[in-house]
């Protein structure tokens, strides 16, 4: 593809002295996210270096409510570690064997295998396969046991392997506890956002077992084969690699709302609160509708990170089970507690109102009082009109930028920092193939490393490619990326963001959640 030198702009463009969508109450943690990138990437975790603290969160709200004593602990970190050097002999040699490895005996299925532009794996540091993205981690022996040797050699070096890079395919490497993760990728995501993806991956195990469970299986039996307590669960991993394949919320670190009136979302938020107010040990209520926020109510002094609330919505969104019944499921949080296990009552409103309700709680045995809360909610959603009112945002065709008076502009992201919630459109030609919406999905994804990249971050980005224009922009309030037609001038570029940036703050009481509701 042919391209225009892209170019930063400091001419032409004003700060706009507004932030839409921003608020000094928040509901979620917000962080930057390619600083939690680098960290990532800098303090993997080693079994072997583990440091435990004598506290915990849930603990803490069991002690705060029921008075029960602390009984999880909480890891932290290892020290920073070096990026291992990838022109040793020795690693060379190692990578040509994991690109050459035979996979398996039919032919056929190797070519396919290989055509893959991303493969996951998951092994144990002792070499055992636990997971493969396409075929079976048991035909994968071999490759696995290379992937194994080389993190094996660098560690004796005292150092840690990040990535090797091979042409055009990059292998990226996370080792966490007992755990190491391997993304080969010749897509055009970068190495944070490939070593992103893992950790999410990470995160889903631990959502299934908790971390001080699968630290401690391993420290009683380095040879253990983990698929035995993931039997069942490799659904959750497969479905959320597809889900951050097309879903930009991962990589900005951050959560779309459904757009609703503010009067229509304050009604149903207070209907949560008032029904589960006395309910002391809930810690969240989250109401979920096509994969967004309609609204979330949490316990005073604690927040849900982003990167929770994505592991929530891949549960919800890969469990067509959840639609016919109530259900009753422990689930562990990475981001609020590691070690620990939380208990959600999760439920879909109704038959005609397809928006999915989850009560948290610390406490194992309040299946039936939340179940309670649960239909009373139902049915003063049901009286107060808020179902329509989802059902008509949920099904409703969403709005294009020619809606609002942009027609040079076929996409946006715009992102409030402030709050960690996103907006976007809907998509429109020529971005409605599966194979134009991953290419639209790299594009973002490029210039969302260049604006964050740690050497050389930038402020803002205008370049022309074959088929588009792209503008992006990074402010202390927020974050935009833009889609024009390949002929736009940086000028008419500029124009219509501003003009955007005014429609989204006229808009924002219906785009985002503003305030941060507690029970």
């Amino acid at each position: 593809m042919a391209t225009k030198e892209a170019s930063t702009i400091d001419d032409g463009i004003v700060e706009p002295g507004i932030e839409p969508g921003a608020s000094a109450e928040t509901m979620l943690v917000t962080t930057d996210s390619f600083e939690e990138y680098e960290q990532e990437m800098s303090s993997s975790i080693d079994d072997r270096h583990m440091k435990e603290s004598t506290t915990s969160t849930i603990s803490e709200i069991q002690e705060d409510v029921q008075d029960i004593p602390a009984t999880s602990t909480k890891t932290s970190p290892r020290d920073l570690q070096k990026t291992a050097p990838v022109y040793d002999s020795e690693i060379e040699d190692a990578t040509h064997q994991l690109g050459q490895s035979s996979l398996d005996s039919d032919p056929l299925r190797c070519k396919k295998w290989l055509a893959q532009r991303k493969h996951i794996f998951i092994l144990s540091q002792a070499g055992k396969p636990i997971y493969s993205r396409y075929s079976s981690e048991d035909k994968l022996v071999t490759v696995m046991g290379v992937m194994q040797a080389l993190v094996s050699f660098v560690q004796a070096g005292s150092d840690m392997i990040r990535s090797v890079h091979a042409g055009d395919t990059n292998f990226v490497f996370v080792v966490k506890g007992p755990l190491i993760l391997v993304a080969v990728s010749k897509t055009l995501e970068s190495v944070p956002q490939l070593t992103l993806q893992l950790t999410y991956v990470y995160n889903q195990i631990v959502s299934v077992l908790t971390q001080s469970q699968l630290i401690g299986v391993y420290d009683r039996r380095r040879n253990f084969d983990l698929r035995r307590l993931l039997s069942g669960s490799e659904r959750l991993i497969d479905h959320l690699l597809n889900f951050m394949d097309r879903e930009p919320a991962f990589f900005l670190g951050a959560i779309k709302c459904l757009p609703l009136f503010p009067s229509m979302r304050s009604s149903i938020t207070q209907t949560i609160i008032q029904t589960c107010c006395k309910i002391k040990n809930l810690v969240f209520a989250i109401l979920l509708a096509n994969n967004q926020l309609v609204t979330l109510v949490r316990m005073n002094k604690f927040f849900l990170h982003p990167a929770d609330l994505h592991i929530i919505q891949n549960l919800v969104d890969s469990s067509e089970s959840l639609k016919t019944a109530e259900s009753w499921t422990p689930i562990c949080l990475p981001k609020f507690d590691a070690n620990g296990y939380m208990h959600g009552h999760v439920s879909y409103l109704a038959m005609d109102c397809q928006a999915c309700l989850l009560l948290l709680t610390v406490d194992r045995n309040v299946f039936f009082l939340l179940s309670e809360a649960r239909q009373k909610i139902v049915e003063k959603l049901r009286r107060t009109n808020c179902f329509e009112a989802i059902n008509e945002s949920m099904y409703n065709s969403p709005i294009t930028t020619a809606d609002i008076g942009l027609p040079k502009m076929r996409h946006v992201l715009y992102k409030c920092r402030s709050t960690a919630q996103f907006w976007s459109p809907e998509l429109q030609p020529p971005y409605t193939t599966d194979k134009e919406k991953e290419r639209l999905l790299g594009l973002y994804q490029c210039l969302h490393h260049r604006l964050h990249a740690p050497n050389l971050p930038l402020k803002l980005i205008f370049q022309q490619l074959d088929k588009e224009t792209m503008l992006a922009w990074v402010t202390v309030g927020f974050e935009l990326y833009a889609t024009f037609e390949p002929l736009v001038t940086k000028p008419d570029a500029i124009e219509a963001v501003n003009k955007l940036l005014k429609w989204i703050k006229k808009e924002e009481e219906r785009l985002f959640i503003l305030n941060s509701p507690t029970f």
